[in-house]
């Protein structure tokens, strides 16, 4: 059951918000610790507190889920972070077949953010049925 009275719309924005929030929490963190290092660490440091920051934000905003015990947490970070990595690859699929397809930095920007969007929708779909299954109405 839902917890709040969220639009569609509403849930979407959120989402796309907390993309953009942790796309920025991701990047200022590797800037301090490339600044202390360098990129390798920064890279792994910048891209563990976005996903942090957004696993959080979806888990308590958007699929209103709560805190059960430390094995389900457990697997509901590991099912996030495994369609995390799976949206990804189609994200970069799509940016790099339109590359290798039409052989322009446009296309290849417009297949990124294709590839993006549906990354992001098939995500949101999965992490609603798998990985916090139960915990938020249709959206």
């Amino acid at each position: 059951m839902k917890s709040n009275d969220q639009s569609p719309l509403g849930t979407a924005a959120a989402y796309v918000g907390f993309a953009v929030v942790s796309t920025l929490v991701n990047f200022a963190t590797q800037e301090l610790v490339l600044r202390l290092t360098s990129l390798g660490p920064a890279l792994v440091v910048g891209t563990a507190a976005g996903f942090s920051v957004k696993y959080l934000l979806d888990k308590r905003w958007i699929f209103h889920d709560r805190y059960d015990s430390p094995g389900t947490e457990a697997r509901k970070v590991t099912l996030y972070a495994l369609f995390s990595v799976l949206t990804t690859a189609v994200f970069w699929g799509f940016e790099i077949g339109f590359w290798l397809a039409f052989g322009t930095d446009t296309a290849k920007y417009a297949g990124g953010a294709l590839g993006l969007a549906l990354g992001y929708a098939a995500k949101y779909a999965l992490d609603r049925r798998y990985t916090f299954r139960g915990t938020a109405d249709a959206a």
